[in-house]
């Protein structure tokens, strides 16, 4: 044993105190003695050894960690602030460098001013090439805007096709400049997998102010931007207020078109659809009129692309639909038409894009009790062609149901004829644009008699249409013409003039 008033004591319970304290470094001196107590001391420092090298570990440890943390929470931060497709700044990320922009200070006439653009034909690469085809379009896009830009400029992927440039700092001249050399950068085409396809924009600028918010400057570039696109593709439009006013007013007009469908405001009249050989009308195209309350009567050419641009085509479509076929019914019932008597009616491509617009033709023509071939559905030559496989699905379907199926427009925006063979459709309806020279043009007889060869070869029929002169309708009938439509036969006009309109007939009794 060794003596209480041995010095190493003392140091030995320094050491420990130490040792407890944290400073983990510290050792304990040993005696030449080499005793029971000097084998203490040497154990407590190879103890403490021992928690050091554990607490040095750990300390590694917990750096690493907190690396690996940090680390994280910068992805993190910039996954927040990043689309994820092209590698562009978000909304958010667009917005906070447009708010430091309006804070901050500039150089004499230079304001923040931001780009939004909006791509023209987007949505038809995307349907007609599918997801990954559009994916690929988009980041192209963006690599070319970013080639196009300042390199303080900041680009932006708002979300599907809409894309966004802040230039923190420019004149106005300086941003039209960047702007239309974004769109020069869109104009070649973009090559994709077996197929080339161009991509035009259209873009608003907004210019700022200061005391500005970021969201209202970006408010202002989007309605710039719509007027852009009602100019045309490819344009560049500087915000001005009365900009402002007339969203304000085309706001107001939706609000009034989605009352008008749902409280019965608009109307249909009705064109006659006439047999050449006999002067028979075989039956009529219905065609959508609204009367507005206040601005008077408002035309389908400004209110039917208002509803497509507002979601409302689908719904203003079910509206023509029903109204159509029950006053086809109507007519039926009173025995002024028979059962040979049909109602063409206009869909939109959106209606193909829905399911659900089958299940409405159904439901409609069980309401009515109306024969399916009674109902022939119009679509524009461009919606049928260019549809992809859902669009044709429903195409299928839609025969499927016994409803005709008639290529309206025919003529105007296709360069090939072998598409009549292959879809679902029973005639079409040739564009008055083919028959315009008739009567005054010594070769337009030679033209009509060629394209309807080239319709019955693909084992249809057509309806010719604009015709507005007897000369036109005795043409058309002697080159074995079926049926033709024109103010020749008669204007659209409300239903309540059609029992008059089939009065006027040559005398001859609906099958």
């Amino acid at each position: 044993m060794f003596a209480d008033n041995d010095p190493r004591l003392s140091q030995l319970l320094e050491g420990i105190v130490r040792l407890a304290s944290g400073d983990l470094s510290s050792r304990i001196e040993v005696s030449p003695a080499r005793d029971e107590l000097d084998a203490i001391i040497m154990g407590t420092n190879l103890l403490a050894e021992d928690l050091q090298i554990i607490y040095e570990e750990l300390e590694q440890r917990v750096q690493v960690r907190t690396q690996l943390l940090h680390e994280a929470h910068l992805e993190m931060q910039k996954m927040a602030m990043q689309d994820p497709l092209t590698g562009l700044a978000n909304r958010s990320a667009l917005l906070e460098t447009l708010r430091a922009a309006l804070e901050a200070e500039h150089p004499p006439g230079e304001v923040p001013v931001i780009l939004l653009m909006d791509l023209d034909a987007f949505k038809s690469i995307n349907d007609s090439m599918g997801h990954t085809a559009g994916d690929q379009v988009l980041i192209t896009v963006g690599e070319r805007i970013r080639g196009a830009v300042r390199a303080s400029d900041v680009v932006a992927r708002l979300g599907g096709d809409e894309f966004a440039i802040v230039l923190p700092s420019a004149t106005p001249d300086q941003a039209a400049i960047v702007g239309h050399r974004i769109l020069a950068a869109l104009d070649p085409p973009i090559e994709l997998p077996g197929r080339s396809v161009r991509c035009g924009a259209s873009v608003g600028l907004s210019v700022g102010s200061a005391g500005q918010a970021p969201e209202d400057m970006l408010m202002e570039a989007d309605v710039a931007m719509y007027a852009s696109k009602a100019e045309g593709q490819n344009r560049l439009h500087r915000f001005e207020p009365a900009l402002l006013l007339m969203r304000r007013l085309r706001s107001q007009l939706v609000d009034d078109l989605r009352a008008a469908i749902k409280n019965d405001g608009l109307t249909l009249h009705y064109q006659p659809v006439v047999e050449l050989a006999t002067g028979r009308v075989e039956g009529v195209e219905a065609l959508v009129r609204w009367n507005h309350p206040t601005r008077g009567f408002v035309m389908p050419d400004e209110f039917i692309p208002l509803a497509e641009e507002a979601g409302l085509i689908s719904e203003l479509g079910l509206w023509v639909l029903r109204t159509a076929v029950h006053q086809l019914r109507s007519w039926m019932d009173t025995s002024l038409v028979g059962t040979m008597f049909s109602v063409r009616i206009n869909i939109s491509a959106t209606d193909l894009q829905s399911l659900q617009f089958i299940e409405d033709v159904r439901t409609v023509l069980k309401e009515t009790g109306v024969r399916p071939e009674q109902v022939v559905l119009e679509l524009t030559e461009v919606a049928i062609v260019k549809g992809n496989e859902l669009d044709r699905y429903s195409l299928g379907g839609l025969r499927g149901l016994g409803v005709g199926i008639e290529v309206d427009d025919f003529g105007t925006g296709y360069s090939s004829i072998s598409y009549l063979r292959r879809l679902p459709v029973d005639r079409v309806k040739v564009d008055r644009s083919l028959i315009s020279g008739l009567g005054t043009d010594p070769s337009q007889p030679e033209l009509v008699a060629a394209v309807l060869q080239l319709v019955r070869a693909c084992g249809l029929e057509a309806v010719w249409e604009g015709v507005e002169t007897a000369e036109q309708a005795e043409i058309l009938r002697g080159l074995g013409c079926l049926s033709a439509q024109g103010y020749y036969f008669g204007r659209p006009v409300p239903p309540e003039q059609i029992p008059g309109l089939l009065a006027d007939q040559p005398e001859r009794a609906n099958p």
